[in-house]
């Protein structure tokens, strides 16, 4: 029993499970579907509008072509840049070109009955003479700043993905560098790093994370919160980040939410196998929409029908109204909540893998919060914007020895943390003689507490009680700005950027130059379907708070040896695009890593922690362990094109970490080799088929210390201790999964069903 982990029982339980409720599913779905008439004869209305504005000032562009290639439909906007088609329910590319500025192109934007579908096109301005410009068309856009690395993501990929279960962070393991733990985990390790090193801003708030269940100091989680009926698109930076989107050394998430309906009210309602949600939009007054949702699990009520010994919950919210104050003014308010409680289920069966979760696993209820407010101001060279934010996590834990007497003296864990940050960003984006400019300041006040007890074995002092309070408050501040141009009639694109980062936490940390964060990417036009692409950057990003904030006898014992952990990155790729909405990149990476958090007492670097539940970094660190990664990746993407649509993509990668000795060795996150191939075809009458298949090597292991076998041990830890000294020196085996998924779609006169 000493070498069952919780991670593989959990594994087993949750696979188990699945199939059993997969099954139900499909079987009352086609039970459905049999003795439901086919809608998709009858002929239904859908209306598509929107607004063509200049990205520069947000002045409309009347007069632009708005077409749907798949219908040979198309109209020009008004002397406003509105515009208004309908057509029939159904799946379409849109594209919008006017003279003078580069054209735009959004796909897979699916038009429904049940309520009109609105788009908004910011186009820019080409910077190439009238007379030589020549206007194509191309799905896979991206910004001068971020040439390579970065992928983005439609509502409409996000859903119909199979096994994703409309979560953001399952879409995202579908692409390359990106490396998975266990199927009931959401962890994001990007290009090797930890799950800790990545950022995520919604509508331009920055929210500490993105998944219920969330594991302090490292992120992940159970499952994803986001309401995907609120997204309009997600842009994935895996490297090359913008200089406004810091404290980040392996990815950005940069997620876009719709705006609500302003026609009247709107109402949709989602049922799933794990949850149940709703969501309402609608107009409030004639300037200001409003989404608002909420969703809930009923994960306890299942779990305690087949028997499980322990019962979560979650539940989230969340809201945006958005308030056009005028022409050049506009104001956005966010909203996003969890609430997540868990239980053991103690009349849960009585064989091995029940009882030793029974015994080991604590009650740990959370809740979080993020509310911000998006200010923009356009001006004549582009426009202003100011965000304030505040977001609050709290998390709980408590266990008892056996969890079968709540004595005093049977407690052996009971852990307590806040963590609350208020943040302001100010920033001003605009465009001078074809130089696009981006600058501004940021700030953020930070507070975290924490009453922390645990009883604690391991093998060099045996039986122990952590046992200290603390409570820190410090200042952050940032600045940063951004410069970006296309040359020689858009063939040669340059971007150079700084980020000076810096915080009164400590002496090591207050001056911002110590923090000075270049970066540069260049990308170059080969021929009219080839780009060789680049960028290098140095990054920083904060410790966890649970680092800084570790004390051992009142003193902040890590404060004067933690620093700002440090990335460097060197990408550089080869991109092929074709007219028919397909692309193929290859794309080099290798990334050096410093002032890593190195653990004093378990000898391990912070990064090698994460892919579980709980806590991590509250232990004596000092910030010196250093580290790489660096792989190859092939992707290759086919957007909607005649009914298909399909990615596939080959990393191969390497990871490592310094160990207690000083050298690198092989990180918790040396995936190796992952393949991942998804794609689908829609056939007539609205049904379409999708397939996800994904391999990734073994992730290397920990073999366990001696002294797991002590009896001291189990009653104090209740399961196997690492040794460290040999730090990941075994491999997992391979995993492979595969996900099919069959959708039939159909659209009544307001309303529709999936």
């Amino acid at each position: 029993m000493n070498r069952i982990t919780i991670s593989k029982i959990l594994n087993v339980i949750t696979i188990g499970f699945e199939l059993k409720l997969t099954q139900l599913i499909f079987l009352f779905g086609s039970l459905i579907f049999m003795f439901l008439p086919d809608f998709s004869a009858k002929a239904q209305t859908a209306i598509m509008k929107g607004k063509v504005l200049d990205a520069t000032n947000n002045d409309a562009i009347p007069y632009a072509n708005v077409i749907i290639p798949e219908t040979g439909k198309g109209v020009s906007t008004d002397s406003t840049g509105s515009f208004l088609l309908e057509i029939s329910p159904g799946i379409y590319t849109v594209r919008v070109s006017y003279l003078g500025y580069k054209d735009d192109v959004k796909s897979e934007i699916e038009v429904s009955s049940a309520r009109p579908t609105n788009l908004n096109f910011l186009l820019e301005p080409s910077g190439v003479a009238l007379s030589k410009l020549v206007v194509q068309s191309d799905p896979f856009q991206k910004p001068i700043e971020s040439p390579l690395s970065l992928r983005s993501i439609g509502v409409s990929e996000i859903r119909r993905n199979p096994g994703a279960n409309r979560d953001i962070s399952k879409v995202v393991q579908t692409l390359p560098g990106v490396t998975t733990t266990v199927g009931f985990r959401n962890d994001l390790i990007i290009r090797g790093g930890s799950p800790g090193e990545n950022q995520f801003f919604l509508d331009g708030v920055e929210i500490p994370n993105i998944n219920h269940f969330a594991t302090q100091g490292a992120g992940g989680g159970s499952n994803g919160l986001i309401n995907v009926n609120f997204i309009r698109e997600v842009d994935f930076y895996s490297g090359a980040f913008p200089a406004h989107l810091g404290n980040s050394l392996s990815s950005v998430f940069d997620l876009k939410q719709r705006n609500g309906r302003n026609d009247r009210l709107g109402f949709s309602a989602t049922i799933s196998g794990t949850d149940a949600g709703m969501t309402l939009e609608g107009p409030l007054g004639e300037k200001t929409t409003f989404l608002l949702s909420a969703r809930r699990s009923y994960l306890s009520f299942l779990f305690k029908i087949i028997g499980l010994p322990f019962l979560p919950t979650y539940n989230d919210f969340q809201i945006k109204t958005r308030t056009q104050i005028n022409k050049n003014n506009e104001l956005i308010f966010i909203g996003l909540g969890a609430i997540d409680q868990f239980e053991l289920n103690t009349s849960a069966g009585d064989d091995e893998s029940s009882l030793f979760l029974l015994e080991n696993l604590p009650v740990a209820p959370q809740w979080n919060y993020t509310n911000g407010l998006v200010y923009k101001n356009y001006h004549n060279q582009g426009y202003r914007q100011v965000v304030l934010s505040r977001n609050m996590l709290n998390n709980r834990a408590y266990r008892y020895y056996q969890n079968d007497d709540t004595s005093e003296d049977n407690l052996i864990l009971d852990y307590r943390s806040q963590e609350i940050e208020n943040k302001l960003r100010l920033e001003d984006l605009r465009t001078i003689n074809d130089y696009k400019l981006r600058y501004g300041i940021s700030t953020e006040w930070v507070k975290y507490n924490t009453n922390s007890y645990a009883k604690i074995f391991t093998p060099s002092q045996g039986e122990e009680v952590v046992d200290y309070e603390s409570e820190i408050s410090f200042l952050t501040y940032d600045f940063f700005g951004q410069i970006s141009n296309s040359y020689f009639g858009d063939r040669l694109d340059l971007s150079a950027g700084m980020r000076l980062s810096g915080s009164n936490y400590s002496d090591l940390m207050e001056n911002p130059f110590q923090q000075f964060s270049p970066r540069a990417s260049l990308s170059f036009k080969v021929s009219q379907n080839i780009r060789v692409n680049a960028n290098t950057g140095i990054y920083y990003q904060l410790p966890p708070y649970t680092v800084l904030g570790y004390r051992i006898n009142g003193s902040l014992v890590n404060r004067d040896r933690t620093e700002y952990m440090t990335n460097t990155h060197w990408v550089a790729g080869l991109e092929w695009r074709s007219k028919n909405s397909t692309k193929i990149s290859l794309e080099g990476y290798y990334k050096k890593y410093d002032n890593y958090p190195f653990l004093l007492d378990d000898s391990i670097a912070l990064a090698n922690l994460g892919g579980n539940y709980g806590v991590v970094g509250n232990k004596p660190s000092i910030s010196n362990a250093t580290g790489k990664t660096y792989g190859i990746e092939l992707f290759l993407q086919q957007k909607l094109y005649e009914g298909f649509y399909g990615i596939l993509s080959y990393t191969l990668g390497w990871s490592k970490f310094e160990n207690k000795y000083g050298k690198l060795s092989p990180s918790s996150w040396d995936a190796r080799h992952i393949v991942n191939m998804a794609g689908g075809k829609r056939f007539g009458k609205n049904w379409e088929v999708g397939i996800s298949v994904r391999y990734q090597s073994g992730l290397p292991l920990t073999p366990f210390d001696e002294s797991s076998n002590l009896v001291s041990s189990w009653q104090v830890n209740g399961r196997a201790i690492p040794d460290y000294d040999r730090v990941n020196s075994l491999r997992d085996d391979y995993s492979l999964g595969i996900d099919l998924r069959i959708d039939k779609k159909m659209y009544f006169e307001n309303w529709s069903i999936n």
